[in-house]
């Protein structure tokens, strides 16, 4: 039986992940658009943020007061993690997340992300200095363990959850897998077993079969999606419907398609304004043709124009089914 989410609303429980450089604001907004049941930002500095002061755009990249928005922090010392935690509290935060399973190697050399899998102790300090910082839910994302020999996944979350942790996402795989081989689901339920609380699937989740499975092997309350959602903005949705029956998403071809990509890309635009927006936008794009199946000249044509007007003229042609390949 599926545990409750009685910390917050999550319904359907179908999670946009946190990837740097990736979900921004406007393509949360985008997938929100489709239908999510929670989107979590990019990953924030704890002590970063608090230093810097960031300015309108960076707090707007929060998102931290928009409905079904969780914001995750990341950090090693407990005084940074608390005073993060304070200030997106005083912005409308409604979500904490933590992040303790990053395997960048920027990351662990800090001794934050995957690397607290090692010192669970320490990791226990962060935890209970964000929960007693915030009258807020507090989530938690980590990974299976550190590496094999240390797969402690459920030992952290038997303590998280004592400590006041609201819901747990797991990866199937271990830091030291990075993203390599396949997640292991199965491994999940033993955290699931454990647990009180809510436990989400993450790992390899790339359509609503994926999804299924995930959710069978690990016997998880839901699932986060990550790579999958690339150049698919209305792939949670479509999950949702397979999985928890919701309405299924209207997914757009042709000149919806076309509709789509340039309102994303203007938006892209908007945010960061045109001349870092024209690059940022980029991989969005080619992700978008990746699905579309253009043409090489023209994708070509796409990634390297530098004005903004162009671009929008190419998108249509671009992502049209008179350019896709034969199949």
């Amino acid at each position: 039986m599926a545990r409750a989410f009685s910390a917050f609303s999550l319904t359907p429980p179908v999670i946009l992940a946190p990837m740097a450089g990736i979900t921004d604001r406007p393509f949360r907004d985008l997938v929100m658009e489709f239908g999510a049941g929670l989107v979590v930002s990019e990953m924030i500095a704890s002590r970063e943020m608090v230093q810097a002061r960031p300015g309108s755009r960076e707090k707007a990249e929060l998102g931290a007061d928009v409905e079904n928005t969780a914001v995750q922090i990341a950090g090693r010392e407990a005084h940074w993690m608390a005073e993060a935690a304070r200030q997106l509290a005083d912005r409308g935060a409604r979500i904490i997340d933590i992040n303790m399973g990053c395997p960048a190697r920027k990351v662990t050399n800090g001794y934050s992300g995957s690397a607290l899998m090692k010192t669970p102790d320490h990791a226990l300090r962060l935890i209970e200095a964000v929960v007693g910082a915030v009258d807020l839910p507090v989530t938690l994302k980590t990974r299976l363990g550190w590496n094999d020999d240390m797969r402690n996944a459920p030992q952290l979350v038997e303590r998280a959850q004592d400590a006041g942790i609201r819901m747990v996402t797991i990866h199937g795989r271990t830091r030291c897998q990075f993203y390599k081989g396949r997640a292991d689901w199965q491994a999940i339920r033993a955290v699931r077993d454990i647990a009180t609380i809510p436990v989400i699937a993450n790992g390899d989740i790339l359509d609503a079969a994926s999804a299924r499975t995930a959710l069978r092997q690990s016997g998880a309350d839901g699932v986060m999606v990550g790579r999958g959602v690339q150049g698919r903005p209305w792939l949670l949705a479509e999950i949702a419907h397979v999985l928890f029956g919701t309405p299924p998403p209207v997914v757009p071809h042709g000149a919806a398609l076309a509709d789509m990509v340039q309102r994303h890309y203007q938006a892209m635009l908007d945010f960061y304004g045109t001349a870092l927006g024209v690059r940022v936008a980029r991989k969005h794009l080619g992700w978008y043709m990746a699905e579309a199946r253009t043409s090489p000249d023209l994708r070509r044509r796409v990634l390297t124009a530098n004005d903004p007007a162009s671009v929008m003229a190419l998108i249509g042609e671009a992502v049209s089914p008179r350019e896709m390949a034969a199949a």
